[in-house]
């Protein structure tokens, strides 16, 4: 009888003996909603799940119920500070009763924040100083309820931002749900903890953050005796940056990656209180005295929506060359997975939606059915987790490509560096959005390809389209085309030498114009300009 380990984001490091099954949570609740859950009854051993935090775990009573009658011996939730509880009857009921209280509770918060909103939209927002003192510390506020990222996209876009602002500004204060890997030690950080309250409902632990965030974060600003600018990564229904701006008469800056709104309808399922997180969305682009946008779709996304373009920044994102660097040794890598000899197509990344890493393996899949030769010579390696990854194990098996395919699952952000090095031609086959509307998105992995120094086949599809040239710095294929980007692919590995030249090339251009150094010093360009600053 099997013992089954359920993880979220991070998968923990357990011996992988034959009889451990890993499963996603998501993989679960599809067992829940499809029916197979049924048949699955009691027939483990052993089940787990491993998460962050216990605190703030959403559904914590499903998934325990669920573990629970999938067990017919021991149950347990773990996390990664070490705490556990074994689930039993007790613990059920007294998870079922704080759910039952959070139900009788909920509309008091609705009704509370919906009036808060309201009153904050009517406040006059120009009451801060007309410039900006950056011999002062800013505040980073991270308000995402996300816990334990180890690696991906915004790790890399929240320590690049924070290890180069004392470049340009005094040293900040980091305010953040949780640690953030590869930010540097020295940042002065102010952990946030959210309240373990509404976990059981869709969105509501959120709203419900809104109240503790802002108040714990004034505890930490109230002994601070000066302060130059609020910094805050934009998060799902979250408005404390704009409040504090506005209690400590600061320029509020805002990183706006994307609509939440439009991501819910597009990439996930409509939000629940979607008229509320628009409202949110409106006041904080309202309060905003600069809005730092990654690309050009997102600016006219927000000026159609009637914000004053003056204060908006077209900002794309950046890398740390030092630490993605031709430099690096892919050796290691190689040895573990067993790669050398062999041609190593590669990408990195969460496996979001909008990634294409299911184009990628049907490419992959292509390549080996039409040139027979390359199957003993070439190897896929995916480095990475997230929800499409069922997907791409489906791809493989349909098309028996296992032998070439190798899925590392999620590496520390630290050891993105090294696994890219192991590889002779990377892949950003991005997808173009789902209702048509322009690709917004400035992915992180693009600028970590070009800085390794390595051959870029990537998707022409705009911003990487304006930031890559063809034939130039990367060889450029039609955007959710399996059968281009499994040609552009073969022109790379049949032709060494022009990888190595578009790998140089691109380095150059990164080094030139997309440092995170780079990135963070026209953010605060920015802020001279709009707060009238010489300074």
């Amino acid at each position: 009888m099997a013992r089954l380990i359920v993880y979220k984001y991070i998968v923990p490091e357990y011996e992988r003996h034959n009889d451990l099954e890993f499963r996603r949570s998501n993989e679960v609740a599809e067992w829940i909603k499809s029916g197979v859950f049924i048949k699955k009854l009691f027939s483990y051993e052993y089940t787990e799940y491993y998460s962050s935090n216990l605190t703030t775990q959403k559904s914590q009573f499903v998934l325990a119920a669920a573990l629970w009658l999938l067990s017919s011996g021991e149950a347990i939730l773990k996390d990664r500070y070490g705490r556990s509880e074994k689930i039993t009857l007790w613990l059920l009921c007294k998870k079922a009763c704080r759910e039952l209280y959070d139900l009788l509770a909920y509309s008091s918060l609705l009704n509370r924040i919906n009036k808060l909103v309201s009153e904050l939209a009517r406040m006059p927002v120009k009451s801060r100083p007309a410039s900006v003192d950056l011999g002062l510390s800013p505040v980073y506020l991270r308000s995402d309820l996300v816990p334990g990222l180890q690696c991906g996209g915004s790790v890399g876009h929240i320590a690049g931002v924070l290890n180069n602002l004392d470049n340009f500004c005094a040293p900040p204060l980091f305010l953040s749900t949780d640690r953030i890997p590869t930010v540097r030690d020295d940042i002065s950080l102010h952990i946030i903890n959210p309240e373990n309250r509404y976990w059981g409902f869709q969105e509501l632990p959120e709203l419900n953050f809104n109240e503790k965030c802002f108040a714990q974060a004034c505890k930490i600003l109230d002994h601070e005796t000066a302060l130059s600018f609020i910094y805050q990564r934009y998060s799902l229904y979250n408005f404390t940056g704009a409040r504090l701006a506005a209690r400590y008469k600061l320029p509020f800056v805002l990183e706006y990656n994307g609509s939440e709104v439009w991501i819910a309808r597009n990439w996930g399922q409509i939000l629940k209180y979607e008229d509320l997180a628009i409202r949110i969305e409106r006041y904080n682009t309202e309060a905003a005295d600069v809005i730092v946008v990654v690309s050009k779709p997102l600016l006219l996304q927000l000026t159609s929506a009637g914000v004053d373009e003056a204060k908006i920044l077209v900002n794309p994102n950046g890398v740390n060359p030092e630490s993605y660097s031709p430099e690096i040794s892919g050796e290691p890598v190689r040895e573990k997975y067993g790669l050398h000899g062999k041609q190593v197509v590669g990408f990195i990344g969460t496996f979001g939606k909008w990634h294409g890493a299911e184009r990628l393996t049907e490419a992959m899949a292509a390549l080996v059915r039409n040139y027979p030769e390359f199957r003993n010579r070439i190897r896929l390696m995916l480095v990475g987790d997230g929800d499409m990854v069922p997907l791409v194990r489906k791809i493989i098996a349909e098309n028996g490509i296992e032998d070439i395919c190798l899925l590392t699952g999620l590496v520390p952000q630290a050891e993105g560096p090294s696994h890219l090095a192991a590889c002779d031609v990377l892949v950003s086959p991005h997808v173009p959005n789902p209702d048509g509307t322009p690709f917004f998105g400035s992915p992180t992995k693009l600028f970590e390809y070009m800085a390794m120094g390595k051959g870029v086949v990537a998707s022409e599809l705009d911003q990487i389209a304006e930031v890559l040239s063809h034939n130039h710095t990367a060889w450029l294929v039609k955007p959710g085309d399996p059968e281009s980007l499994m040609l552009g692919i073969k022109t790379l590995l049949d032709d060494p030498a022009l990888s190595v030249r578009l790998g140089k090339a691109a380095r150059a251009e990164v080094l030139a114009k997309y440092t995170w150094k780079h990135h963070t010093g026209r953010i605060i360009e920015k802020i001279r300009e709009v707060t009238g600053n010489s300074r």
